[in-house]
């Protein structure tokens, strides 16, 4: 737990920003309520009041132009009874109109008086309730009584005196509109006094807002000064001590200096950093027997989904020197050691340069494979291939070291790199007893790719690979077909490729070696022998010393004097003399 006088000071503090959101948040909502409530006034009351004075305007005019019209229709020749009945009627409803939006307009202004919530001119607003109902009393008494007396003079004919009433009533209509507009103008600065303080009502809730607001951003700036003081030090003590972990420093502590949390702290960091050293010293003792990225998995089991065994589609590689162990006879146990070092170092480096896993050494033997989790499904064959092609090319500069090494002038020719490769499924995981565990490869896959491997011997080949292999490898490399081949251990044939380079590195002989040893191979399985014979020579003259072109041609001439069976696949057994 924190010491007290922090505990307390961050509670206290805590609570009082509490507190004043707290205010700020009332307040905020009873002054929003209170300027939404002017705001709906503002807009259902005075507007629509002001507009049911407009309309009384407007009604007033549709009154006196029906008026006009009853007399249009009496001074006709014959009279329009009908059209004077019907306009007489129009005259009627509109003065109806005219007093209903006065009322309504009454009734409005008396809402906003009998509302005590806003602040209003009660005052004024009464004398413009007196007003409308004073304007609309004098217009509808005078003007009835001008009526009538319009009547009277329509019906006598008397159209002159008519002409006179009309005019009068008129001169009463504008008295009535001036008043109205008056009345208007009145109910406009209301409205424009009403708004002000609504106005006015809004920039105060704004200012409270930013008072409290400032007062809770200077409490918490004071309380981050507090924190900052007992604090801040030894974080920035842990923070360094972090980014020194990061960085792979793992020969340091920090010292502890309290014993609140952050003393608890980093006395748990440095028994982390203890862990931590713990287990580097392990990846590092482990790595150099185990590939680091399996060592991984071993600390952190997590890290290896396959663990406990599933199967999966990986690359094998197997990789072999020929002719190394006569080579060894001979050879001080310290000689043989460091040689073998070399050697084994010089092979392995272009499989961990593509991503690939060294599952073990077996004698001067080396097995690899690429696949999930160290490696993308897509990528697996291709680096395979490139690593082989890597390979072959060191073990053509190792067999110059060699005679250095091991200290003789030279070396057989015949001491070359053979590798074999294949792609398939696979079972993965950690596989042993209860007494030893490794995290291996096993299935057809790892079969085919040690038989390939061996398989060199036969077609004097550096590099062969399955047709899985090649085809997953996409363009990355150059192979050519070699044969179709019946590994031990199996039944169905598997065609076989030589990996000859990288893509766009070979020479004209070796694009010439690749035309002419296809067109040998489909005279061979078309039982084309001569043909065959002369493809195969040609491939020959293009890349003198070709393992596989000598290989097909030795057999292709064997079968000239013994010819396979007529059931004959064209598949050839590697058990076979």
């Amino acid at each position: 737990m924190l010491r007290p006088t922090i505990r307390k000071r961050i509670i206290g503090i805590a609570l009082g920003l509490i507190f004043l959101m707290a205010i700020t948040s009332v307040l905020s909502t009873v002054m929003t309520r209170k300027i939404a409530h002017q705001l709906d006034e503002l807009s259902s009351k005075y507007v629509e009041a002001y507009g049911h004075l407009a309309r009384m305007n407007v009604r007033s005019l549709e009154q006196a132009l029906a008026l006009r019209r009853m007399v249009i229709a009496k001074m006709q020749t014959p009279p329009d009874e009908a059209g004077f009945v019907e306009r007489q009627k129009l005259y009627e409803a509109k003065g109806d109109e005219v007093e209903k939006e006065a009322q309504a307009a009454r009734a409005l202004i008396n809402a906003i008086i009998d509302d005590t919530s806003t602040v209003s001119d009660n005052a004024r607003l009464g004398r413009i309730d007196d007003q409308i109902e004073n304007v609309s009393t004098d217009l509808r008494r005078y003007l009835a009584e001008e009526y009538q007396r319009l009547l009277s003079v329509v019906a006598a004919g008397q159209f002159a005196e008519a002409r006179a009433s009309l005019a009068r009533s008129d001169t009463l209509r504008d008295q009535f509109t001036q008043k109205v507009e008056n009345i208007r103008k009145e109910m406009m600065a209301q409205v424009r006094s009403d708004a002000e303080a609504t106005m006015r009502d809004q920039k105060t809730a704004i200012a409270i807002s930013v008072v409290l607001t400032v007062l809770a951003s200077i409490l918490g700036l004071l309380f981050a000064m507090f924190v900052s003081i007992g604090i801040t030090r030894p974080v920035r003590r842990l923070l360094e001590g972090t980014r020194a972990v990061e960085a792979g420093k793992l020969d340091g502590s920090i010292d502890v200096t309290t014993r609140d949390e952050i003393g608890q702290l980093t006395a748990a960091f440095n028994k982390m950093v203890e862990q931590l050293r713990h287990k580097e010293r392990l990846r590092e003792t482990f790595g150099r027997y185990v590939d680091p990225r399996v060592v991984e998995g071993l600390i952190d089991p997590k890290s290896l989904a396959a663990s406990s065994g599933e199967r999966r589609v990986m690359t094998v590689l197997f990789c072999d020197m020929k002719g190394f162990t006569s080579l060894s006879e001979g050879m001080t146990p310290q000689g043989l050691v460091k040689v073998m070092n070399h050697y084994l170092s010089t092979m392995s480096g272009p499989i961990r340069g593509h991503r690939g896993i060294i599952d073990k050494y077996i004698g001067d033997a080396i097995m690899a494979y690429w696949g999930p989790p160290f490696t993308e499904d897509s990528e697996q064959a291709r680096l395979a291939c490139l690593a082989a092609v890597e390979m072959a090319d060191r073990g053509t500069a190792l067999r110059t070291e060699l005679p250095e090494l091991i200290g003789v002038r030279t070396v057989p020719s015949d001491c070359e790199v053979r590798i074999g490769i294949a792609t398939g499924e696979v079972l993965v995981g950690s596989i042993g007893s209860e007494f030893m565990m490794s995290y291996t490869v096993m299935g057809d896959a790892v079969n085919l790719a040690s038989r390939l491997e061996n398989a060199n011997k036969i077609y004097g080949s550096h590099s062969l690979a399955s047709e899985a292999a090649i085809m997953a490898a996409g363009d990355a490399v150059e192979a050519r077909e070699v044969d179709r081949v019946i590994v031990v251990g199996q039944t169905h044939p598997e065609t076989v490729f030589e990996i000859i380079g990288r893509t766009g590195e070979l020479t004209e002989q070796q694009l010439e070696l690749q035309a002419r040893y296809a067109e040998g191979l489909a005279a061979y399985r078309a039982r084309r022998w001569d043909d065959a014979h002369r493809a195969f020579l040609a491939a020959l003259e293009a890349v003198p010393g070709d393992g596989p072109s000598k290989a097909m041609a030795e057999r292709v001439e064997n079968f000239r004097a013994n010819p396979p069976p007529a059931d004959w696949d064209g598949a050839w057994r590697l058990d076979q003399k």
